[in-house]
């Protein structure tokens, strides 16, 4: 049988600009990966001043994206890093920024006193009080750290507002119990579990649908606020503010099998990004304490600044950066052996702290 060839001409004119383009393209591609590796971002909510950038290379604030009339609290990123969520406490709204520009391309109305905004497979979640005034709490109230009833029962509950990152569009609002404050998610995306300070319960629920799953009920006046997953998805840590402790809740039974003391008043938690240490935010006593991520035996107690709630890793994991809103500033740490770096300032009452690329932080885990 004969054996048929066939030739196939480019001309080369044709061949040279398709190589050109081609070459461009990943010039242009390996330069902004380029870029993109050398300039890892923090993004800090200042209730004051807007949104802070720090350039976690130089470890300085580089820019300030201006929506500080809004009182800016929670925060969060789209998967690519293009778009920061902030939940405004003064507007009633969660803006969309886009981090390239600073700009506000969208806002969407949520309601009185959105707080909490976490990102989720395509979706937003934003906590808010309809029965809350947003101040800060009285002298003698239960969020002092004394155990006891107060009058949130006669308070309308708190909501979770539920955003298609798509349209933009809030898709259903659940209804959750009183004064919500921390979200997390299982292991496998399919429930999200809030914690309720004013009534002392993490309400659990199908993330997608918002319906409700249980109630889980924690000690009196303990005042739940902080809430993460392990590691190995098996348990969820919950700081009780109040009682100044954190309990390990079984992720299967929702049992608490396990409370740990703490330094007064904690609030923000995150396992670091070995899964070895789990850090507690004791904003009370100024203190970030460093625990075993197994065992929860304390290994160490970092003095920071006042108020400080929320904190982040670096992307890289080498340092810790923890949001003081009495401080007004950003402390930075070292993250293996806790020694302080750096104080970065004009950030006043800074609120949260999350990084791209993204981090393990009490906030934002990845």
């Amino acid at each position: 049988m004969l054996e048929t060839r066939f030739r196939i001409r480019t001309p080369k004119r044709s061949l040279a600009f398709a190589v050109t383009t081609a070459t461009t393209v990943f010039t242009l591609a390996l330069a902004a990966s380029t870029a993109y590796a050398a300039a890892p971002m923090a993004y800090v909510t200042s209730e004051k001043a807007g949104v802070g950038v720090i350039d976690l290379d130089q470890m300085a604030l580089t820019k300030t994206f201006p929506v500080g009339a809004d009182g800016p609290r929670g925060l969060s990123l789209n998967a690519d890093g293009t778009r920061l969520l902030v939940a405004n406490k003064n507007t009633g709204d969660m803006a969309v920024i886009e981090t390239a520009s600073g700009q506000v391309v969208q806002r969407v109305k949520i309601g009185k006193n959105p707080e909490y905004v976490r990102v989720h497979n395509g979706y937003a979640y934003v906590t808010y009080e309809p029965g809350e005034e947003g101040g800060p709490p009285a002298a003698n109230s239960a969020h002092n750290g004394k155990p006891g009833a107060d009058d949130d029962a006669n308070k309308p509950p708190a909501e979770i507002a539920i955003i298609d990152m798509k349209t933009w569009h809030v898709i259903r609002s659940v209804t959750s119990g009183h004064e919500t404050e921390g979200i997390e998610f299982s292991r496998d995306g399919k429930t999200m579990l809030v914690t309720n300070e004013g009534d002392d319960t993490v309400s659990v629920y199908h993330a997608r649908t918002g319906a409700p799953v249980r109630t889980v009920k924690l000690a009196a006046g303990s005042r739940p606020r902080g809430i993460r997953l392990s590691p190995d998805g098996k348990d969820y840590i919950v700081t009780l503010e109040s009682l100044s402790k954190f309990v390990v809740v079984n992720a299967r039974t929702f049992q608490v099998v396990k409370t740990v003391d703490t330094k007064l008043g904690p609030y923000g938690v995150a396992f670091g990004p070995d899964g070895k240490r789990l850090f507690v935010a004791a904003a009370r006593d100024r203190m970030v304490q460093v625990f075993d991520g197994h065992s929860y035996e304390h290994v160490a107690d970092v003095p920071v600044g006042q108020r400080c709630w929320h904190f982040s890793f670096t992307p890289d994991g080498a340092k810790l950066l923890v949001a003081c809103g009495r401080s007004d500033a950003v402390y930075v740490l070292d993250a293996q052996n806790y020694q302080p770096i750096k104080q970065i300032g004009e950030l006043p009452l800074a609120w949260g702290i999350v990084t791209y690329p993204h981090s393990d932080g009490s906030i934002d885990s990845h």
